[in-house]
């Protein structure tokens, strides 16, 4: 599995508000830039989040329904937001890892952790290949 992981490091807003933390969540992991003129992947996201508060089943089709757009372009930004690791999908329903936002952001850290390790220990390799020496 490819898995990507992008963090930006965005000034927090300075009001505190649920639409502008969210915003500056999203922000943060690189979820609503690029093409994503329209904030699609953060209107998911929330939307993801009320339907877990009220305890209710989340799938591409019920999210594109509440959003007003194709299901193919929920699918799209969900592809995105499970190859991250914020999400997963099991059948054809959405969840959360872990069941909450902190959670999800606590996983992906252990992923990033793991990756970061793998990196350093090919580079580690690498260095002894090409006789550099660490200070």
């Amino acid at each position: 599995m490819v898995q990507q992981i992008t963090l930006k490091n965005i000034e927090k807003p300075n009001i505190k508000s649920l639409e502008e933390d969210l915003q500056w969540f999203c922000d943060s992991f690189g979820f609503s830039s690029g093409r994503d003129t329209e904030n699609t992947a953060t209107r998911i996201i929330f939307n993801l989040l009320e339907k877990l508060s009220n305890e209710e089943i989340i799938s591409s089709d019920s999210l594109a329904e509440d959003l007003e757009i194709k299901t193919s372009r929920v699918n799209h930004h969900l592809r995105n937001l499970n190859e991250s690791g914020l999400l997963y999908r099991k059948k054809r329903l959405i969840y959360l890892r872990g069941g909450s936002l902190k959670a999800s952001v606590q996983e992906m850290r252990k992923d990033s952790e793991r990756i970061l390790e793998e990196l350093e220990s090919i580079a580690e390799e690498i260095d002894t290949l090409m006789g550099l020496k660490n200070r």
